[in-house]
């Protein structure tokens, strides 16, 4: 029997909105995947520390708050430090285009803005999974 996808999800920063991540955490939940919900105000190394502890194949991560630059980036440094080369890191919110291009060339997957169909979040970590899982 082939393992759920394991996702963890976190509000990282200062950022106080969660009602989107919760929304997107059952919705994962109903699509099969076991879901790991942080919570509010995490840092980049608790992020990781968990994601370790918990051997996930997915971290989404969920920032509104404009410090998407500093945040992913911290995060994929430290999953690269940790080894952590087959986790896909991915997430939205508020994000320029141009800042979503700039962080996939550090090796963030894709970035959902809002609007998007929960769906297209759900079929791109299922598919990613799918072709990535060692």
């Amino acid at each position: 029997m082939e393992r759920k996808i394991r996702i963890l999800m976190a509000k990282p920063g200062l950022d106080g909105h969660d009602r989107g991540i919760k929304v997107l955490a059952a919705a994962y939940r109903d699509a099969g995947m076991e879901v790991l919900y942080l919570g509010l105000r995490q840092t980049p190394e608790m992020i990781v520390s968990a994601a370790l502890q918990e051997d996930v194949d997915v971290i989404a991560l969920s920032i509104l708050s404009g410090a998407h630059m500093t945040i992913f980036p911290r995060v994929m440094e430290m999953m690269l430090e940790k080894e952590l080369d087959d986790v896909l890191l991915t997430g939205g919110g508020i994000i320029p285009e141009k800042d979503m291009d700039e962080l996939a060339k550090l090796g963030v997957g894709k970035l959902f803005g809002p609007g998007t169909r929960v769906q297209d979040t759900i079929d791109y970590i299922q598919k990613w999974v799918e072709e990535n899982r060692r």
